[in-house]
């Protein structure tokens, strides 16, 4: 098969769909790997590791998305990316298609084959390809939101660790997944008092158990919500449902009363944010400000830090490229249950009932269009 690996043209995003160990083992497995000049920079891989690792290096990106049969990326394909768009394409990337109804029908429309890391789901209901950015973003959440607190960048001026004599700072997580407990690790070992919430019981008894420190959890409820995130000086959303618009948990009204200074990181914000005054931003213009509280809302986040995120990323993905690329489409999703999930649309129809809700459209089960 060719498979095609462009560089990545969102704002500020240096990570690459595969390293050059994963396009080494790709070509081992007789495939052509196309890579545009410059796609591993930002990520610290130069030209000459993927011709060492055997890819065809391409001058520009219409020549990757022309001559490949699979297209292999970070994140979702920009405007400026949808000329090439065909149909029989194959994409395996992030699409996170519930907040982006125009790419949607973009997609259906050239009859793409898209498949979406974050709803490639095994039987036990873990995401596997979604984990390790959200290990990377939960983690860097914590990061951004002591930053944003220091009074030079309009925080509060709150050190979350506080010292000895000072309370330190809350840090306030809604979500016990993957995101919110890898954000909470990271805020107990800077000193935070952290509270946590999750609607489900089990989940909070588990994290009661491996976490330490200044922590407390929260059954999730609107209004104790809102009362814990009133004396908050950071506050984190950390809400997935698979494929769906992520829940508003944090409304207008109660952004209006948060202490002012203090910071909101929406990891959610890929997927329509769990904020309500949420509007996706930059690495470029990552913050705003509504009634005196800071918005961090970037939808890359994992892209500030390309080369463990690259890393992290093809750790997991190159496993089931491998398949799509060994197998061909039909055969991988049809032997792994957990790739066919992660199909979003297919011969011009939209395959994940999630999705489908999410932009109230048609849903179609993929059994009936293979």
């Amino acid at each position: 098969m060719i498979i095609g690996i462009p560089r990545e043209i969102k704002p500020r995003e240096y990570r690459v769909a595969q390293p050059p160990h994963g396009v080494r083992e790709l070509v081992r497995h007789g495939h052509t790997v196309l890579v545009e000049r410059g796609a591993g920079v930002g990520s610290g891989f130069n030209d000459a590791a993927y011709v060492a690792a055997g890819a065809t290096l391409v001058d520009d990106a219409a020549t990757v998305w022309s001559e490949a049969e699979l297209v292999v990326k970070v994140k979702e394909p920009m405007e400026a990316e949808y000329p090439f768009l065909r149909p029989g394409l194959i994409l395996f990337t992030f699409l996170h298609l519930a907040a982006n109804e125009a790419l949607t029908r973009v997609l259906l429309e050239r009859e793409v084959t898209a498949i979406a890391y974050e709803t490639v789901q095994s039987p036990d209901g873990s995401l596997p390809l979604l984990a390790p950015m959200s290990e990377v973003a939960g983690r860097l959440a914590v990061q951004v939101g002591a930053y944003y607190l220091m009074e030079p960048y309009g925080g509060c001026g709150v050190l979350l660790g506080g010292v000895p004599g000072v309370a330190p700072g809350r840090v306030v997580i809604l979500g016990g997944g993957t995101v919110g407990t890898n954000a909470a690790q990271v805020a107990l070992g800077l000193g935070a008092d952290v509270i946590l919430f999750d609607i489900n019981i089990e989940r909070l008894r588990y994290l009661e158990q491996i976490l330490h420190g200044r922590f407390q959890t929260r059954m999730s409820s609107e209004q104790v919500i809102a009362e814990t995130i009133r004396g908050a000086d950071l506050v984190i959303g950390a809400v997935l449902i698979p494929g769906a618009r992520a829940p508003k948990l944090i409304t207008r009204e109660m952004v209006a009363v948060m202490r002012r200074g203090s910071v909101i990181v929406d990891v959610s914000i890929d997927q329509g944010g769990c904020v309500e005054t949420a509007r996706p931003t930059t690495h470029d213009a990552p913050v705003y400000e509504v009634d005196g509280i800071l918005h961090y809302m970037v939808t890359n986040m994992p892209g500030a830090v390309p080369r463990t995120s690259t890393l992290a990323l093809s750790n997991v993905t190159l496993h089931y490229l491998l398949k799509l690329a060994d197998l061909g489409f039909t055969a991988a999703v049809k032997r792994d249950p957990a790739l066919a999930k992660g199909v979003n649309v297919f011969r011009g129809r939209i395959t994940h009932p999630s999705v489908a809700e999410a932009l109230s459209l048609p849903f179609v089960p993929l059994e009936q269009l293979l």
